[in-house]
């Protein structure tokens, strides 16, 4: 069993070098300007790629999903590690539908909260349908994947929080911001769901 895990195919090789590569040249970035906020993410993203690698096989986690896992962490240390102006990538608008200051949307932080959270959507009904495949088609194992994608934002939030009280200056946003993100992380996981769902219909439509 420990061999399996150790197992790679060429694929997942090119994503945890790629992953890797990205996170220790963030890491270093982040150390020489002494942004220590975001060493709290690269410790957290350690665990995460330690909890895929080691359930790879367990799971059958697809490609495609482990390189929309990998990209997501890419967007994150960009956003938080590329400066852009006076502030980082975070909070670069990206479309001014709405807003100003913190109420401004869409932002690339917002982008990123919806696409990752409905990337960790997508993983949940993976999960559900891997280990419960009797579920598949039901409402059920699109509803529960999309409100435990919205309760891990909310942890995330409380991640960025202790940044806040570790670490005195911090690109974290405020009340408004962090409202405007947890509604991203709904938003992409409630979409990522529809996408799945409209994916499976045709996949049973096309049986014969």
């Amino acid at each position: 069993m420990a061999a399996d895990r150790l197992t790679l195919t060429r694929g997942e090789w090119a994503i945890l070098v790629f992953t890797l590569a990205y996170v220790a040249g963030f890491t270093v970035s982040f150390l020489l300007r002494g942004n220590y906020e975001f060493i709290i993410y690269v410790a957290t993203m350690a665990l995460l790629i330690g909890l895929v690698g080691w359930n790879l096989r367990r799971a059958a986690f697809p490609e495609p999903m482990l390189a929309a896992l990998s990209l997501w962490g890419l967007a994150h240390m960009a956003g938080g590690g590329i400066p852009v102006g006076d502030s980082v990538l975070y909070s670069l608008p990206l479309i001014p539908i709405v807003g100003t200051g913190e109420m401004t949307i869409l932002k690339y932080d917002q982008l990123v909260h919806a696409y990752g959270f409905g990337v960790t959507a997508w993983v949940l009904w993976h999960l559900m349908a891997h280990n419960h495949p009797a579920l598949r088609g039901s409402r059920t194992i699109c509803v529960y994947p999309a409100l435990a994608a919205m309760g891990l934002g909310a942890v995330n939030e409380i991640i960025e929080f202790s940044a806040v009280l570790m670490v005195p200056e911090t690109n974290v946003g405020g009340y408004y911001n962090t409202l405007l993100d947890l509604c991203f992380n709904a938003l992409g996981a409630v979409l990522a769901m529809v996408i799945v769902a409209r994916l499976e219909a045709g996949r049973t439509a096309a049986r014969p």
